[in-house]
């Protein structure tokens, strides 16, 4: 669930008129072919992830299409896939060259239409992609893959690279949040814990599109101030901390003030533990409190006098899940964040483009990423991670970690 800030990597994988194996050696000045990022075993991403040059595509077969990626976002579940503690699993892939199989590392990206082949009937060269199919890989130039695997994205004016990449995971989750277990109408109030999450600050901004009102709740800081601000300018109606509520008369004072007594009726969880059900303790007669997460790895503890009480309905969410038994529902959900994403009420993520210039070699590339995850896993990167993958101009790419963005661009 990334902070504030997105990190790019551009990574260059330029087609070569040599073999699509051939290697830069430290002497040379030879271009790379299409690459991936891949890991072979599970582990931790610093320690198992690499740049593997793949070949060239041919013409794609029938009913697929092959696509360049042009922004591959790496969120925290990819970092999970990674360690293999996460029920999502890829399928190994073989290459040439390769000893064994390989895992094309991520889950999310933006790819752009490349060639069609026969029988493929809603694509066509040039149109913006996402992924339909969970771990299809994404870190990666170049791919084909099947017309079924893929959902086209409105190329509406005003809509972003950045956030037609990022839109399948963060805001997806967001959106499912906010319409998919209670109907609240404008001026109606929702709470959430993690709001300054990737997740909390689209809920926040696709709340305030909708004329509702949010309570968020963070953890407190040294630049409290800072995010605070940072949060109402995306839409937060009022923001508190979790010490906040360690009072509990005076937060539900506060609360009761801020809502002029109406009932809250949306709980959104991501932290667990204690705080969770203080904010339990908060939500009205009626409410749901929907669990998408868990990051303070603490039991969610719910008194039975809040469901008998005060009827609360407690729902998990798991987005790959509702994917799942959702395919038809996933078109109008496209169409729908990209309209507002391009109206300009839905803002990107801050982010920071990281070069690996299109010399590299696999080994000067694998360096290059595993540095960022190792800083990463110092703390030292809160942003969201993407990998990008260009074939001719310089554009951004982006990968998540459950802080800040880092991304990936890349060349081809």
């Amino acid at each position: 669930f990334g902070s504030l800030t997105l990190t790019m990597f551009r990574r260059y994988y330029l087609s070569t008129l040599n073999s699509v194996h051939a290697r830069l050696l430290s002497t040379s000045a030879r271009l790379q072919a299409n690459r991936a990022i891949v890991y072979s075993r599970n582990g931790q991403p610093a320690e198992v992830v690499r740049a593997f040059t793949i070949p060239t595509l041919p013409a794609p077969p029938p009913q697929t299409v092959n696509v360049r990626f042009i922004l591959s976002p790496i969120n925290p579940a990819d970092v999970n896939v990674i360690e293999g503690v996460y029920p999502s699993k890829p399928q190994a892939s073989s290459f040439p060259g390769a000893q064994g199989d390989l895992f094309v590392a991520g889950n999310e990206g933006l790819a752009e239409v490349t060639s069609v082949g026969d029988g493929v009937k809603g694509l066509e060269r040039g149109d913006w992609v996402v992924m339909k199919a969970s771990q299809v890989g994404t870190w990666r130039s170049a791919a084909n893959l099947l017309e079924g695997q893929l959902l086209k994205v409105p190329r509406v004016e005003g809509l972003s690279e950045v956030n037609a990449a990022t839109m399948m995971v963060n805001p997806a989750t967001a959106h499912c949040l906010l319409y998919h277990f209670v109907t609240l109408g404008a001026g109606q109030w929702v709470i959430q814990n993690g709001a300054n999450s990737a997740v909390g600050q689209a809920v926040i901004q696709l709340a305030k599109n909708a004329g509702l009102k949010t309570i968020n709740l963070v953890r407190n800081r040294d630049d409290m101030d800072t995010l605070r601000k940072e949060l109402e300018d995306l839409g937060a109606t009022h923001v508190a901390t979790y010490d906040e509520l360690l009072d509990k008369k005076t937060i539900k004072a506060k609360v009761k003030d801020w809502t002029n007594g109406q009932d809250i009726r949306l709980g959104l969880n991501c932290v667990g533990g204690e705080s969770t059900t203080s904010m339990a303790g908060l939500l009205g007669n009626n409410a749901h409190l929907v669990t998408y997460g868990a990051m303070a790895k603490r039991p969610l503890t719910l008194p039975a006098s809040f469901h008998i009480f005060k009827n609360l309905t407690s729902h998990g969410f798991w987005l790959s899940r509702w994917y799942k038994d959702n395919s038809e529902g996933q078109s109008k959900l496209v169409e729908e964040l990209a309209r507002t994403m391009a109206s300009g009420k839905f803002k990107e993520p801050r982010h920071e483009i990281v070069d690996i210039g299109r010399e590299a070699s696999d080994e000067t590339a694998t360096t290059a990423i595993r540095e960022v995850f190792q800083r990463m896993t110092l703390g030292e990167v809160k942003k969201k991670l993407s990998s990008k993958c260009r074939t001719l101009d310089p554009e951004q790419a982006h990968f998540a970690t459950g802080n800040p963005y880092n991304v990936f661009r890349t060349y081809r």
